[in-house]
């Protein structure tokens, strides 16, 4: 069976696969980056991970890149990017590939790519109409009708992280006030923290930690913040009514002490509580996407 890699780019790490076309993994590799030194240092790192990958023997084809930010999957262009990740915007994704790494390439989301990978190997097998949240650094999302992704005019389909939850509400980096980023990602979670408790939380596990202790300000942060998610799926639920929501990225790792009380909040909104999902693949599922992209192009040239 043919062979490619899939990666998928974020600001803090480049995680990678080589995978066939049963999906079946053939290597693995990840890279630790700080997107703060801007465009050289993640390509440089996305080499040596593609490097690694290569290493082992395996005959990859061609690779697919999951990224964060807007992406013309017909052209590889990084149309619009935030400083989440500094000189992005502009990037020629696929053509870097093929000139650094000797591979064709395909470029998507990584939003995109992580409901496609779903809807490959993980949750989302045999649904048609489906829409993937990603809670992390920021919230990305991404739509599926009738099979197919939904990328809309100007790729930004499916930007549920940059509509907005409260109007005139806290600043976003994407220019606008009260974008839901702000109030349902890892990031707002633990600012959320400081916020009604007055502790200093490096990273959401310790709140999470503290919340399966039983301490009472911890779960009352996680009582405002599933109430802000509630909302934002019941909007989903309301404009595009799909089979199913699937919820990934970092904070669903300790889904077990939260989940209740979302699904919880969501009972009354036309079963939607019966229709979310935490994603299957965890934070592999950009990386399956991505080799899928990878796939279908190859399929594409015969």
């Amino acid at each position: 069976m043919r062979q490619v890699i899939g990666v998928d780019i974020g600001g803090t790490g480049i995680k990678g696969l080589v995978v066939d076309e049963a999906g079946t993994v053939l290597a693995e590799a990840a890279r630790d980056t700080d997107a703060r030194l801007g465009r050289e240092a993640i390509l440089g790192k996305l080499r040596e991970l593609v490097d690694e990958l290569r290493a082992g023997g395996t005959s990859a084809e061609a690779v697919g890149i999951a990224t964060a930010g807007r992406v013309n999957v017909n052209t590889g262009e990084v149309v619009y990017a935030t400083d989440n990740l500094p000189g992005w915007q502009g990037m020629q994704l696929t053509e870097w590939a093929a000139a650094e790494l000797g591979l064709p390439a395909a470029a998507d989301n990584d939003a995109n790519a992580a409901l496609l990978g779903e809807a490959w190997l993980g949750v989302g097998r045999g649904k048609r109409d489906q829409v993937m949240l990603t809670l992390g650094t920021g919230v990305g999302g991404a739509n599926m009708a009738q099979g197919l992704l939904s990328r809309g005019a100007t790729w930004s389909a499916g930007e549920w992280g940059h509509s907005v939850l409260v109007p005139g509400g806290r600043p976003c980096n994407c220019g606008r006030q009260g974008c839901v980023e702000q109030y349902i990602s890892g990031s707002a979670l633990v600012r959320l923290a400081h916020e009604m408790t007055g502790r200093t939380y490096n990273h959401g596990r310790e709140l999470m930690a503290d919340a399966g202790k039983g301490e009472t300000a911890a779960v009352q942060v996680l009582e405002r913040y599933t109430s802000d998610l509630a909302r934002v799926l019941a909007n989903i639920g309301v404009q595009l009514d799909p089979e199913l929501i699937i919820i990934g990225g970092g904070v669903i790792h300790d889904r077990a002490i939260w989940w209740p009380m979302l699904t919880a909040k969501l009972q009354g909104e036309a079963g939607l509580d019966e229709r979310i999902a935490a994603a299957e693949l965890g934070n592999r599922a950009g990386c399956f996407g991505a080799a899928k992209l990878a796939l279908t192009w190859l399929q594409q040239q015969r």
